[in-house]
């Protein structure tokens, strides 16, 4: 790949690890969350909090500057992302999680995606250098697919605006991301 078309690449996935623009709040609902968008908001938060901590790990032990570029943008991305996503669940009314309610989980008829387990975020945590960096992309890559699940669900079921527009930002910046850390896996010295 020449130099010019890398410069692109990295430029897009910084544009779509920047959030949210900042007109996202004022745009309207089409009126009341309905349950994919309750569902969406309280499956992808806990997604997003991980994301940030497994992020701030590649930002902050990665060794190649790409490497530590794009982590601190995918830590700085999921921390807004939470932020207004947080807000618009407090905002709904509806319980924090499903647990909240002291009801059965009704998201596992949805296969409840798996996230990424404390044992592989503590055995992230206990390597370093090129086995960190290679352990690392491909936590952050299975975690952004499940992020690409969740934002095609919300697409395809949900009923607030802001909430399908952020879903659809989400499936294509976590696409971009994911190509971007394929290529630094490809990279990785054995």
């Amino acid at each position: 790949m020449s130099r010019r078309a890398v410069v692109l690449v990295v430029a897009l996935l910084l544009a779509g690890c920047s959030g949210p623009p900042r007109s996202t709040p004022d745009v309207p609902s089409r009126g009341p969350l309905n349950n994919t968008d309750v569902m969406f908001l309280q499956m992808i938060l806990p997604h997003h909090r991980q994301g940030v901590e497994l992020a701030a790990l590649g930002h902050t032990k990665g060794g190649r500057a790409e490497l530590v570029r794009l982590a601190a943008a995918i830590e700085a991305t999921q921390r807004d992302e939470a932020e207004m996503l947080a807000g618009v669940l407090a905002d709904s009314g509806a319980p924090p999680s499903p647990a909240a309610t002291g009801g059965e989980d009704p998201h596992a008829a949805h296969g409840g995606l798996p996230g990424t387990s404390e044992l592989q975020v503590a055995a992230l945590k206990a390597t370093t250098g090129t086995e960190f960096e290679r352990r690392f992309l491909n936590t952050m890559m299975a975690h952004q697919g499940d992020a690409i699940r969740l934002a095609k669900m919300e697409v395809a079921g949900g009923a607030d605006k802001r909430l399908v527009d952020l879903a659809r930002r989400i499936e294509q910046s976590r696409t971009a991301q994911i190509e971007q850390m394929q290529k630094l896996l490809d990279a990785t010295p054995r």
